[in-house]
Formats: structure tokens, sequence, C-alpha cells
């Protein structure tokens, strides 16, 4: 089985190693919408993989560290592409939530990254 629980946040950030005249090299924000998927057995007595609060519990701290900040600012996030960001967030929740298996971050409405 595998559940999945989605977050949102707002964040700014620049992309410094792009050519000068791309308009994403300038400071902007997104409201990123992001979705963290778990895999694993239902528990045979309480019917479930994983209990939703304990999920919005560990992440609370992750999208704390990124919510409301210049990305660019954050230790290991000096280049926050949308692909990089993904890498990062998978790689502050897997030690917690082993059971993770993907993880999608939208940008935009339109545009983002799958990780597994």
């Amino acid at each position: 089985m595998t559940i999945f629980k989605e977050f949102t946040f707002d964040s700014a950030h620049f992309l410094p190693n792009v050519p000068e005249t791309h308009k994403c090299r300038a400071i902007h924000g997104h409201t990123y919408k992001l979705a963290i998927f778990i895999e694993g057995e239902t528990d045979p007595v309480l019917g479930w993989v994983m209990d939703f609060a304990e999920l919005k519990k560990i992440m609370g701290p992750i999208i704390d560290t990124i919510d409301h900040k210049l990305l660019n600012d954050v230790p290991g996030l000096e280049n926050p592409t949308c692909e990089l960001l993904a890498k990062w967030i998978w790689d502050q929740v897997k030690p917690s939530i082993p059971q993770l298996c993907k993880l999608i971050l939208n940008e935009t409405p339109t545009s983002g990254a799958v990780y597994i």
C-alpha cells in the first residue's frame, strides 16, 4: 500500500549559476506543493500504513526550515533548483521515515520534480 500527504510552503530563491540574463537569476518566490509518499503494509490492528498525524509531526520541522525563507540561505541549498530542493527534502525525511518511496515537488502549478 502507498499513502501520501501533501504540504505547501512559500519560499524565495534565486539561481546563482544561470546566465545573468536569465529571469531566475533575480530573487523571486514560489508557493511550493509537496507530496510525500510512504510505502508499507497496512497494520492489521490500526488499519493504516502510517498515522498521517505522525507524518505531519515529522515534516513540521523540515517545512519550518524552508517556509517563508530565502532558500539560498539554507545550508545545502545554495543553488536551490526545484530538483535540488526535492533531493534536499528527501535527505531530511528519509532518516525518520525509511518507508519513503517517492516525493513530488511542484514549484508552480505546471512545473516540478519527482524524486524516487
